[in-house]
């Protein structure tokens, strides 16, 4: 039971890799006069590798050719962290479309490295969304983002780093920071948590909506499973209802 407090596809294996070269120097640093406030310049040349392994689904019928068709990002819980990707398949889309049935999307699904946590890798997030959409036919303006448990703060993290990307926004037990319902006043999202969660109290979730209200934000609803643990996710990715409200978003609420 749920109470609401608002009123055959194809994966692939795939690493992203990029490496990113910040056009920026080191400048000497000279030494302040004592007792002085004087003023100072720091840059530095900083050059990373961004990696993630995931899981790519296309839906039933697709082709290049195709009408352009909704992107959704599902981001895993911590258990899921490693470099097995068949554990990503344990929740969630993955877990749907490996028991057969289709999501009307291209579904990405990509693995948080052991020992870290979705928030490390906001930056590799962004730029494997960037390229799933320039080589494959998205419709940019429903594109998407759901997770669970560590996948629900990073769901709220992404979508708040860059709220003008997604349509709509799913997570579920997660939490978030105050910075981050600063940016989330306009996104449509729609939030899930158990009242019995032992793992990450509702709330995390209660607390999120609160501040996103505070500010303005009239697009944000949590739905509350009664009697439900740490596992909400599992009702609510069975549930057709909120497919169907997740795939009516349009980025247009902008």
């Amino acid at each position: 039971m749920r109470r609401d407090r608002n009123r055959t596809p194809v994966c692939r294996n795939t690493p992203l890799i990029c490496v990113i070269a910040l056009a920026s120097w080191f400048t000497g640093m000279a030494s302040p006069a004592i007792g002085q406030n004087e003023t100072g310049h720091f840059e530095r040349v900083v050059e990373h590798t961004l990696s993630l392994h995931y899981l790519i689904s296309l839906p039933e019928g697709y082709t290049a050719d195709s009408e352009a068709i909704p992107l959704l990002l599902f981001l895993h819980g911590a258990g899921e962290r490693g470099s097995d990707l068949d554990r990503v398949k344990a929740h969630g889309p993955p877990k749907i479309i490996d028991r057969g049935d289709d999501l009307p999307a291209v579904v990405i699904s990509p693995q948080c490295p052991a020992g870290t946590w979705w928030t490390d890798h906001l930056e590799a997030l962004s730029m494997l969304l960037d390229e799933v959409i320039d080589t494959h036919n998205i419709d940019e303006e429903r594109v998407y983002i759901t997770g669970l448990s560590m996948g629900g703060y990073g769901t709220w993290a992404l979508a708040a780093k860059e709220p003008g990307r997604f349509a709509a926004a799913i997570p579920i037990c997660g939490g978030g920071a105050f910075i981050d319902a600063m940016n989330l006043g306009d996104l449509p999202i729609w939030a899930f948590h158990g009242d019995e969660d032992r793992v990450v109290p509702l709330a995390e979730s209660e607390r999120m909506v609160e501040m996103i209200r505070a500010r303005g934000g009239e697009r944000i609803r949590l739905t509350v499973h009664e009697g439900a643990g740490h596992d909400s996710w599992t009702q609510t990715y069975d549930d057709p209802e909120v497919w169907a409200w997740l795939f009516s978003q349009r980025r247009d609420w902008r």
